[in-house]
């Protein structure tokens, strides 16, 4: 059974792939749809966008579509970058300049200020319109500077005191397993299974 991805991340749909690897999905991304235009994400929470892409995509490819919007929370910026996590710094997906704008912003910030989490809402939609959402949360600290190579976005920076890491220096696995996204995933996949069966 295929499923669209709604997003040409090439690091959420590995994410993915790895996440359903023993169901009966077929997990294929965007970039397979040149012709599909972007979804405009225009909703002021990450479940309105999340909603919006998974219907607009799913009725564009007439296949069962998964999309996600999730993003970051800092407390010391009232909750900010949160919907603008991927814009933040001005071009969408420029994750430099968002992980230094986000520095800046909390210089001499101390430590116990730091907090903060990601956030994921997942939707999957059929081509008729039939939504089912999930949501996952990971709490942890918005590190003094970023360390480790994996991941993308902020994970450099986000600090997970569990495990002493940021999530750019945790296994792949381990992150996908205490992750917003994995969380997020891991539920969605309980309706995933049913709509399969």
């Amino acid at each position: 059974m295929r499923l669209v991805l709604a997003t040409k991340n090439q690091g959420k749909v590995r994410e993915l792939q790895e996440m359903l690897r023993d169901t009966s999905f077929e997990v294929v991304s965007l970039a397979e749809y040149p012709e599909i235009p972007d979804v405009v994400e225009d909703g002021d929470t990450f479940l309105e966008n999340a909603v919006k892409k998974a219907r607009e995509i799913a009725a564009a490819t007439g296949e069962l579509t998964m999309a996600d919007d999730s993003g970051l929370e800092v407390d010391y910026l009232d909750g900010a970058p949160g919907v603008y996590s991927a814009r933040f710094a001005g071009e969408h997906g420029d994750s430099k300049a968002n992980n230094e704008k986000l520095l800046k912003l909390m210089e001499g910030v101390p430590w116990e200020k730091r907090t903060a989490r990601f956030k994921c809402v997942v939707a999957v939609a059929t081509p008729d319109g039939k939504v089912e959402t999930a949501e996952g949360v990971c709490e942890g600290i918005i590190s003094t500077e970023p360390h480790g190579k994996e991941g993308f976005g902020y994970d450099p920076l986000f600090y997970y005191p569990e495990y002493q890491k940021t999530f750019a220096q945790l296994d792949g696995d381990v992150k996908n397993k205490v992750s917003h996204r994995g969380k997020a995933f891991e539920k969605a996949r309980e309706f995933l299974t049913r709509w399969s069966a």
